[in-house]
């Protein structure tokens, strides 16, 4: 495991690959998951990248650190997460959450960025009565309270069968998280609007949905890929909101797609 002290907290990452040698590709994981939701993909890009997959704060082993929180604050702790770790022109990926985060981050330090690959978000997400019950239920009953609605949202039927051991590890993961450090970025989550920024957004995007995703739906999706100048949108099937859970495989193949293409054709001005 691999911990730095940065802008006053300790946050938790994991470097795999020769930074020195190999394209950088950066992963932020969503509201309620840690790095461990980026494993099948980082396993399967192994050789091709280096790559760096952290907990926000919050999450997983990294501190919360002083409240109120904010998507900005995320991102601040990403640039000098990436800078820390000495990658240079990065590829950052997120979902949901971490695709807000991601967003945040090339409108606050483009020169860190070679490109974005924007997985299952999108500029505003919910509505704050939206995010004020969910925080309400949480409050009062713990992440239990909220975990089954929650991963009924990121998985589809198919993988949530009472006898897949992968979906009851993902709901150990999601209520062993801190409820703490969830309605933290609940709550950035609820006051974020990355529309004007989408909107200046100036490097080449990928934008990914999961066709059966329910809490960013696909349509959310391909909106926020229209924000973007220039942004592709393309649909991973058999996916709900985390496709680099359900469907890694897919997923690796959209994004090595997506940077094996010439600079000029990365993006897509038709949508």
């Amino acid at each position: 495991m691999q911990f730095a002290r940065l802008n006053g907290v300790t946050l938790h990452y994991e470097v795999t690959g020769d930074v020195a040698h190999r394209p950088a590709l950066v992963f932020v994981n969503s509201l309620g998951s840690d790095l461990r939701i980026w494993r099948a993909v980082i396993d399967r890009l192994a050789g091709e990248y280096a790559m760096l997959a952290y907990d926000l704060r919050g999450h997983g082993l990294s501190d919360l650190g002083p409240l109120p929180l904010t998507i900005a604050d995320h991102a601040t702790d990403l640039a000098a997460l990436i800078e820390h770790v000495g990658m240079r022109r990065a590829i950052v990926c997120g979902v949901s959450a971490g695709g807000q985060v991601a967003l945040a981050l090339a409108a606050a330090r483009p020169d860190l960025l070679r490109a974005l690959v924007l997985c299952d978000t999108a500029a505003v997400i919910g509505t704050a009565a939206y995010w004020d019950a969910r925080i309400a239920n949480i409050e009062a009953g713990g992440l239990d309270a909220v975990a089954d609605a929650v991963l009924e949202r990121w998985f589809t039927a198919a993988f949530r069968r009472p006898e897949n051991p992968a979906y009851a590890g993902y709901r150990n993961m999601f209520v062993r998280q801190s409820a703490a450090g969830y309605i933290a970025t609940a709550r950035a989550v609820r006051d974020a609007d990355l529309v004007a920024p989408a909107g200046r957004l100036a490097l080449p995007t990928l934008c990914l949905a999961g066709e059966a995703d329910t809490s960013t739906p696909p349509a959310l999706v391909a909106a926020l890929a229209a924000l973007i100048p220039g942004a592709r949108f393309e649909l991973i099937e058999g996916a709900g909101h985390l496709p680099c859970i359900e469907q890694p495989a897919a997923f690796c193949d959209a994004v090595r797609a997506f940077l094996a293409l010439p600079v000029t054709e990365m993006t897509n001005v038709s949508h």
